[in-house]
């Protein structure tokens, strides 16, 4: 084993159980999304901590889902899910379950707390048994249909599951304690009526259990021996072993950790949708989104969010985690990963006015340094360049080192160029062209002209250049924490987050790009090839930016 002090909480549990003989040393988790949208960064976290503890200890992991909610639930959801998980490197084997799977053997729980006088069918509307609960400083008061005989209430909950009774008219409660701090143990409702069509089960059930009711007790069926879950799930651990304990089922352990909040983004489906539904966006997988499918397709590399889980680590205490450590570990992965290419983005004509005419050569260029197993691609040169508009200025400050009159810069992968002569849009006075000189003893790699250039400009050529486009990205919200309390998180989103740049010039090398294929735009950044691109035209997402490096903030 690890040394001790490197373990986090939830391993030092664990290995204390392995080490006592509990469940034989045995260690299963699992991972229990609702199939109510598609899954964010913060389910990222859970992800991996269920299954590589499950892997570091020899154990399994089950995917289950938690479809209690038919109102809400898709199999668009579940598919999504699927996907997302297998993406981040995970698979469950053959271990794919559905709370679902277990509505019937709910129901005989349920059955049987019934019989132990430990459950009651409450007549109350919901607006009643709120106002039952009381308050965290006020105890709650009893229902007036929690003495009812354990007859009557077999009788009824039966009558409820074979739809007798409309929606609402009446829920199944457990008798716990209307006293108890714990607001979650006032007497919870396990079961609703709900006429709602099922995904798996269609309308097999009119009654659907509750969470609380499900959560546990899937977990004991399944046999999970460490029931891992976020924070906000720690009131209702007692509920958790109240279940277990009454119905004598397998004693799973539920163990919460802090969820994973990520400056400028939302963890909350519920919130996602409305983004969604409202147009904000274009949908889950939108790039700007904070949804694993979103990343995915924004170009997030799965071994970067891997590496970012990780070094967030677990921890017993909700915090906020800085947006730049996220950038960073995709940046230092892209960095290992992406092949080089030559992109301009605004261009303008570099005229070579001394290079032959009609000829065109290809040079030798790394595609990526990081990785000499990347080799080299060749690169077209020849009299007519396109360069940035924003590499060209006519009147430069000092120290400027890119193109101006009379300037000399060298050119990537090639020649070492000086500025001769400027055309101008008779009109408005816009730089059209620029005419220049080339060096040819400057090429790159056998350079022998002995003339200095401080700056390096990329470049592509004018008649092999391929067409594109690229989203630019800004955060989608303007604030650090978009949820802060009392706010309107919509009132947030940054209406600039996205800008689109047409007729982008790329190199050849680019002609056998494909969806998710990621680059290193020169000097530009990290590029992602969208799912919108069309032959003879690449549509281009913003990965990440090319700053380097990240430290903590103060």
């Amino acid at each position: 084993m690890e040394d001790q002090k490197s373990l986090n909480f939830i391993e030092e549990i664990i290995e204390h159980d392995i080490a006592h003989g509990k469940h034989a040393g045995r260690v299963h988790t699992r991972f229990p999304p609702e199939p109510n949208g598609y899954l964010h960064i913060g389910h990222a976290k859970a992800i991996c901590l269920n299954f590589e503890i499950a892997k570091k200890y020899g154990g399994k992991t089950n995917l289950r889902f938690d479809d209690t909610n038919p109102a809400t639930e898709e199999t668009e959801y579940v598919n999504a899910i699927k996907r997302d998980i297998h993406w981040l490197g995970y698979d469950w084997e053959d271990r794919e379950y559905y709370a679902s799977d277990y509505f019937d053997q709910l129901y005989e729980y349920a059955l049987d707390l019934i019989r132990k006088d430990l459950a009651f069918v409450d007549d109350s509307t919901a607006e009643e048994i709120a106002e039952q609960k009381g308050t965290p400083n006020e105890p709650g008061k009893l229902s007036p249909f929690r003495s009812r005989s354990v007859e009557e209430n077999m009788d009824l909950f039966v009558r409820m599951k074979d739809g007798e009774f409309p929606d609402g008219a009446r829920v199944l409660r457990v008798k716990v304690d209307m006293t108890a701090p714990n607001m979650h143990m006032r007497d919870p409702v396990i079961y609703r009526i709900k006429r709602q069509h099922h995904h798996r089960t269609g309308d097999k059930w009119c009654i659907y259990p509750m969470y609380d009711f499900a959560h546990g007790q899937s977990d004991s069926i399944e046999g999970i021996t460490h029931s891992l879950c976020s924070l906000e799930f720690i009131h209702h651990r007692p509920l958790y072993e109240w279940f277990i304990e009454k119905l004598g089922i397998f004693p799973s352990r539920q163990i919460e950790f802090a969820r994973m909040n990520v400056n400028f983004m939302i963890t909350s489906k519920r919130r996602l949708l409305q983004l969604v539904n409202e147009g904000i966006v274009t949908g889950w997988d939108d790039p700007r989104m904070p949804t694993i499918s979103g990343v995915r397709r924004r170009g997030y590399p799965a071994a970067a969010i891997r590496i970012f889980c990780e070094k967030v680590g677990i921890a017993k205490r909700d915090n906020w985690i800085e947006i730049e450590l996220l950038e960073s570990c995709v940046r230092n992965e892209l960095n290992q990963t992406a092949l080089r290419r030559m992109v301009v983005l605004d261009p303008i004509r570099v005229v070579i006015t001394n290079y032959p005419e009609g000829q065109t050569e290809l040079l030798p260029s790394e595609n990526n340094p990081e990785n000499e197993s990347t080799g080299e691609r060749d690169i077209p040169f020849g009299k007519v360049i396109l360069i940035e508009r924003e590499d060209f200025m006519l009147d430069p400050p000092k120290k400027y080192f890119r193109l101006a009159p009379g300037a000399t810069v060298r050119l990537k992968s090639a020649y070492i160029i000086t500025c001769q002569e400027v055309i101008k849009d008779e009109t408005t006075g816009e730089v059209t062209e620029v005419h220049c000189n080339y060096y040819p003893d400057s090429k790159s790699g056998s350079d022998t002209s002995g003339i200095k250039a401080k700056g390096t400009l990329h470049w592509v050529h004018e008649s092999s250049a391929i067409s594109g486009e690229v989203r630019m990205f800004e955060r989608l919200f303007t604030a650090e924490n978009p949820m802060d309390e009392g706010s309107d998180f919509m009132s947030k989103v940054n209406p600039q987050s996205q800008k689109v740049i047409k007729n982008i010039r790329l190199e050849p090398a680019f002609a056998d790009a494909v969806d998710g294929d990621s680059f290193q735009f020169i000097r530009h950044g990290y590029f992602t090839v969208d799912r919108d691109s069309k032959p003879g035209h690449l549509v281009f997402n913003q990965t990440v930016s090319l700053k380097e490096g990240w430290s903590p903030k103060e």
